[in-house]
């Protein structure tokens, strides 16, 4: 049986979609029939992961972008237009971090977290939803963390950074839901992934980490792919605000 939602015809852009969690969701969209915009700062892996999507015969472009800045917001935003004609679905996935104690964290370190994590996926979700709205409806998911309702040490910032990710959510759902854009988060756990090899490339911290999991492992990217396609699909239709949180168990093991 396909358990995959059908999403043809719909247009979708995954920020950080060049590598980890953003580049597994933008295989998953595609696999569904949306038309993939993959958008982040290094050309090299998105135009890597455009042209893999379009190996499997489905439709990519690649953005080089950068959500700090409004004016790569927009045109991005107009490219997506202009090669695909309308815009359902955006999954903010670009994400900035370092691995400091917050005594040690520089203010310049602080701001490009909050730039980048916050600000970034803001200034894209209203341009986003400003077409959803004149087109009936839209998506947007955006990916945050175990981190943003739980403390912990070195990730501070980012993990107050994803707190805020996860009340903006909640205050746009509330906002856009009038305008059928629903607005929904997915937090992951734990994942191998190159943003977080810091963490788990440690054998021993890594060890640590799987003997808090209950499904006894951290994640790997695809397993995050199934609660963003489900957000984005007829099923969750009166699903906003609210963010599923793919952690193994990690949560309620806390």
């Amino acid at each position: 049986m396909n358990m995959h939602p059908d999403l043809t015809g719909k247009v979708a852009i995954v920020t950080g979609g060049g590598k980890g969690i953003g580049r597994s969701i933008a295989l998953g969209l595609s696999e569904c029939g949306a038309k993939v915009v993959i958008a982040a700062r290094s050309e090299q892996d998105i135009d890597a992961v455009a042209e893999e999507i379009r190996e499997r015969g489905r439709e990519a472009l690649a953005c080089v972008t950068d959500v700090t800045h409004s004016d790569r917001i927009d045109a991005l935003v107009e490219e997506t237009l202009k090669a695909f004609g309308g815009l359902h679905i955006l999954i903010n996935n670009a994400a900035r971090s370092f691995l400091r104690p917050l005594m040690d964290l520089r203010e310049d370190g602080f701001d490009k977290i909050f730039d980048t994590n916050v600000k970034g996926t803001f200034l894209l979700s209203r341009a986003a939803a400003k077409v959803m709205m004149a087109q009936g409806g839209g998506r947007i998911v955006n990916v945050t963390t175990v981190g943003a309702v739980r403390g912990g040490p070195l990730m501070g910032a980012y993990y107050a950074s994803k707190a805020a990710v996860k009340m903006l959510t909640m205050c746009m759902a509330v906002e856009w839901g009038p305008m059928n854009v629903l607005v929904n988060a997915v937090g992951p756990g734990m994942t191998r992934t190159h943003f977080s090899q810091p963490i788990w490339a440690n054998p021993e911290i890594e060890q640590q980490l799987v003997s808090r999991i209950p499904l006894g492992r951290i994640a790997e990217p695809e397993d995050i792919v199934g609660a963003v396609l489900f957000l984005c699909s007829d099923a969750a239709k009166f699903v906003t605000g609210q963010t599923i949180y793919v952690d193994g168990g990690t949560l309620a093991n806390t």
